[in-house]
Order: C-alpha cells, then sequence, then structure tokens
C-alpha cells in the first residue's frame, strides 16, 4: 500500500472514530502516516485556568515525568504555545520554535525544564473549542529518536491541517470546562505582582511585572520593546528596576524566583 493510500485510509477511520472513544487513538495512527514522531499529547488551554489533558502516548515514559507536578501546575506559563494561545491563535499547525520568542533556547525554562524532558522539537495542531479554549495536539521529538523534524516533516502534516484541525473540534465540540470557577481572574501579571507582594514583600509596578514575563518566556530586550510598544532603552530600565527590587542579576535568579509562585496563580 502506497503512502497516499495509508493516509486516505487512516483519515477515513478518523472520520468513523469522532465521538467515539477511541478517537484519539484513531487521529494518532492517521497523524503518523503521514511524520513520524516520538509523543504526543492532547491537550486544552485556558485563558484564566490550568491546562487539561485529554491523551497521551510515548516511547519512553521520562518524557513525561514532570507533566503533572511541573508543567500542568505552572511551567505551561511560559510555553511558546500556551502564549500564542493567549495570543489568539486558535487554529492550524504550528511549528515550536516557529512561535517560540528570539532568546528561548537561552531560558531557566528550556534549560532546566524542557531538556529534562529529552524532548528536541515539536509540532502542535491547534483547534478552538471556544473563545477562551484551545485544544492542542502536540507531536514530540525526544531522547528516542533524538531527530529535529524536516521541512518534509513539516510539510506533509501542513498539507492537512484544516482537515487535522476540523477532526479535533468536531470531537471535542461539547468540552466545557464545567469544574472550573466561572469567575473571571486577573491577568497573570496581576496575580503575580500580588503573589510577590505577599510572599516576598516585593512590589512591582504593571510593567515591570509584565517585562518580568517577557524575560522569563525568551524575548530579548528588542523583542520586548516591540511588543509593548516602547523602546528598547526603556525596556533595559525596567529591567534594571525588576532585578533591583528582587535582589537578583540575572535570568536564572528571576526564573528561581517566580516558578514557585507560578503554581499558585490558576485554580487546577
Amino acid at each position: 500500500m502506497d503512502k497516499q493510500s495509508s493516509v486516505d485510509r487512516a483519515l477515513a477511520h478518523a472520520i468513523r472514530a469522532v465521538g467515539q472513544p477511541e478517537f484519539a487513538e484513531a487521529f494518532s495512527h492517521c497523524v503518523r502516516q503521514l511524520m513520524p514522531f516520538d509523543n504526543l499529547i492532547i491537550l486544552a488551554y485556558h485563558k484564566h485556568h490550568n491546562p487539561v489533558d485529554f491523551y497521551r502516548e510515548c516511547r519512553n515514559p521520562v518524557v513525561y515525568l514532570t507533566m503533572d507536578s511541573h508543567y500542568l501546575k505552572a511551567a505551561y506559563l511560559l510555553d511558546p504555545y500556551y502564549q500564542a494561545h493567549l495570543n489568539g491563535l486558535q487554529a492550524g499547525v504550528h511549528r515550536l520554535f516557529e512561535l517560540a520568542p528570539d532568546q528561548f533556547r537561552q531560558t531557566s525554562y528550556f534549560r532546566e525544564y524542557y531538556q529534562s524532558t529529552t524532548l528536541v522539537d515539536e509540532i502542535a495542531v491547534f483547534a478552538r473549542l471556544g473563545s477562551d479554549t484551545t485544544l492542542t495536539a502536540c507531536f514530540g521529538r525526544d531522547g528516542s529518536s533524538n531527530q529535529l523534524y524536516s521541512q518534509q516533516d513539516f510539510a506533509a502534516i501542513k498539507q492537512y491541517e484544516h482537515v487535522l484541525t476540523t477532526l479535533c473540534e468536531l470531537h471535542w465540540q461539547g468540552y466545557v470546562p464545567s469544574e472550573f470557577s466561572t469567575e473571571r481572574q486577573l491577568p497573570v501579571t496581576e496575580r503575580l505582582r500580588e503573589a510577590l507582594k505577599q510572599q516576598h514583600d516585593i512590589r512591582l509596578s504593571g510593567r515591570q511585572a509584565e517585562v518580568a514575563m517577557y524575560i522569563l518566556q525568551g524575548h530579548s530586550s528588542l523583542s520586548i520593546s516591540l511588543h509593548l510598544g516602547i523602546s528598547r532603552e526603556t525596556v533595559k530600565v525596567f529591567r534594571r528596576q525588576l532585578y533591583s527590587k528582587c535582589n537578583i542579576s540575572s535570568q536564572a535568579e528571576l526564573f528561581a524566583l517566580m516558578m514557585p509562585l507560578f503554581s499558585g496563580l490558576n485554580g487546577a
């Protein structure tokens, strides 16, 4: 059977599985006909609450060892995919490192969390489940193969992005995060400011808290200036003020200070 026939059969099987318990496995099998991957996690990102995962599979369990204890509780706040969701990117096929900030690989998040999972590359299917909810099916390459996705891999799945997105939207269209409170929460930066004030008696301005989050995500001063609409020199002033108030001198120290606070910012 040639590749096109395999894809056609797998798509048909996935379509028949919509609304059925076996859909995630059928969806995984379908994508595997387009490109090889080592792991898959399907989860929903919410604007005001922690992510919820629906399905996982992997060749090596180490890739998800800290998923529950770290990622779903706090580390997701620094994930480029989550930030893309917050910025309104809710449909299509996207590669992690094409969405990531310019200094993502230099962040403590990347070195201390991402690399510990042995992940080396990710491609995700984004599907919109509501104004505040985005489903992502993240197909990863990890230490099992230790290979980046090729342009051919990305092109193969990108070719089917509309049908893959639609399949996910149809299957999970009834998903409602009913276990969450309907009460709207303050933005993460405001809750972070309050946590710093209460736990460390550190009082940041709103702009200083915004700069802190951009730094932790891996944005350079130039990138931050473009996002906030201020000069790069002004960003450097806010960074100096931030470090002075927190009594730190590096991004690594900022990460160490902030990460314990993140787990308390959203309702699990």
